[in-house]
């Protein structure tokens, strides 16, 4: 764009930004994307991107908005687009922060009869700078969408401490690859943090056991013998053993019992350690060892 053409627009919207300003405000303020957003807040961004945008303008480069002079311009919409991606508002709803400007800023120029390639050439830059918040959108919006699936999958793969030196890692649902990595991560650091000699598996949960099922369980149980821990893997119903050994998967480097009542035996045992019965205690004896033991 001309440079003359740049400066006397830049001068048009320092000298117009009270009044362009105000009437965006107001159209902002009138539509849904006020709902969640302070007047304060809402006055602050619409005041830095202006001086933004009459940054970029001055310089003449209306056609490329990844240039250097348009750097604050785009820092404030990818701030922005987070923002209200993280706060629900829908693509649209975000990119009319920037298509609202276009009508104050219209009736601003009108006045000084600029001619049709400025206000084409505005329109333009406002399309591609609206444009650019949408993709910074839903760019964001995936972002927080795979956060939370991981964070769904942290929550559904829980380590539990059983006793000293054992751990159990109760599965429950599909084993895919993205989850057999969580499960083996969050496995792995619970035996770091513990110290921990034995973990037991629990598939019981499990619907199916296919060859990558299979795999995924394999490495898992090698990865944890790297960290010096021992696996057992439990709930080993008679459908999952008759198709595991319909598939052929090699699991005789595995300890494998059917239920975990049955693990949790065997690793007890391991560690040398037993739990015994004992006559439990009637109503009048409890309430004298709590007398007892207050005294």
């Amino acid at each position: 764009m001309d440079t003359n053409k740049s400066s006397r627009l830049a001068a048009i919207l320092n000298e117009r930004e009270s009044e362009i300003l105000s009437d965006w405000i107001r159209l902002q303020g009138s539509s849904s994307t006020r709902r969640l957003i302070g007047e304060e807040e809402l006055h602050r961004q619409s005041k830095d991107f202006l001086a933004a945008l009459r940054q970029g303008v001055a310089s003449g480069r209306l056609d490329d908005i990844q240039s250097s002079p348009w750097d604050a311009a785009r820092e404030i919409l990818d701030s922005l687009s987070r923002s209200r991606a993280r706060q629900g508002f829908t693509p649209s709803e975000t990119a009319t922060f920037v298509f609202s400007l276009k009508q104050p800023l219209f009736q601003a120029l009108s006045s000084y009869n600029q001619g049709n390639d400025e206000f084409w050439n505005i329109t333009l830059l406002l399309d591609k700078l609206g444009l650019h918040t949408t993709e910074l959108h839903q760019k964001s919006r995936e972002e927080i969408i795979q956060k939370q699936q991981r964070e769904v999958l942290e929550l559904s793969t829980p380590v539990i401490k059983l006793w000293d030196g054992i751990l159990a890692l109760p599965l429950i649902g599909t084993l895919d690859s993205e989850r057999t990595q969580v499960v083996m991560e969050s496995l792995l650091q619970a035996i770091v943090d513990t110290g921990a000699g034995i973990a037991i598996i629990d598939i019981t949960g499990v619907p199916t056991v296919d060859t990558l099922v299979a795999q995924h369980l394999l490495k898992t149980v090698a990865a944890a013998r790297l960290m010096g821990a021992e696996c057992i893997i439990s709930g080993i119903r008679p459908q999952i053993a008759a198709t595991i050994v319909h598939l052929g998967v090699e699991l005789h480097s595995v300890i494998t019992k059917a239920t975990l009542a049955d693990a949790i035996s065997l690793a007890l045992r391991r560690t040398g350690q037993v739990i015994q019965r004992v006559r439990p205690l009637s109503s009048t004896q409890e309430a004298g060892r709590g007398t007892d033991s207050d005294s």
